[in-house]
């Protein structure tokens, strides 16, 4: 089994979530998401971030508005609208449920390992 493949997966799946984090404490540009997921040792090429960034403002779940640049073309900084705020609160009760079981479960059977040592 491929574990590089499986990690891919699994950062895959709160992806959009850490991106809407990101977003949801105020306008964010995108290669500063970059910045921001890199420094959280969550890595992310602007290749991947674009096409998700899209569908997330195709999906009305973002908004835009263009800023004027001293240096080079103007930037696209990205905010949530009502429908994101939405979407996010449902997500972050998502993950809040996931990571609790995971939680018990892999603690459980650590515990549980430890007393079978």
């Amino acid at each position: 089994m491929n574990i590089e493949n499986t990690q891919s997966q699994m950062r895959k799946g709160i992806l959009e979530f850490c991106i809407l984090s990101i977003i949801r404490r105020g306008e964010a540009y995108p290669s500063d998401i970059v910045e921001e997921m890199k420094n959280a040792n969550l890595h992310i090429l602007e290749g991947t971030l674009y096409p998700l960034l899209t569908r997330l403002k195709n999906a009305s779940m973002l908004t835009y508005r263009w800023v004027e640049s001293n240096s080079g073309p103007p930037r696209k900084y990205f905010s949530l609208t009502p429908a994101g705020e939405d979407f996010y609160k449902e997500l972050e009760a998502t993950w809040n449920e996931l990571a609790n079981a995971v939680n018990a479960l892999t603690g459980e059977r650590t515990k549980s390992h430890q007393n079978n040592d």
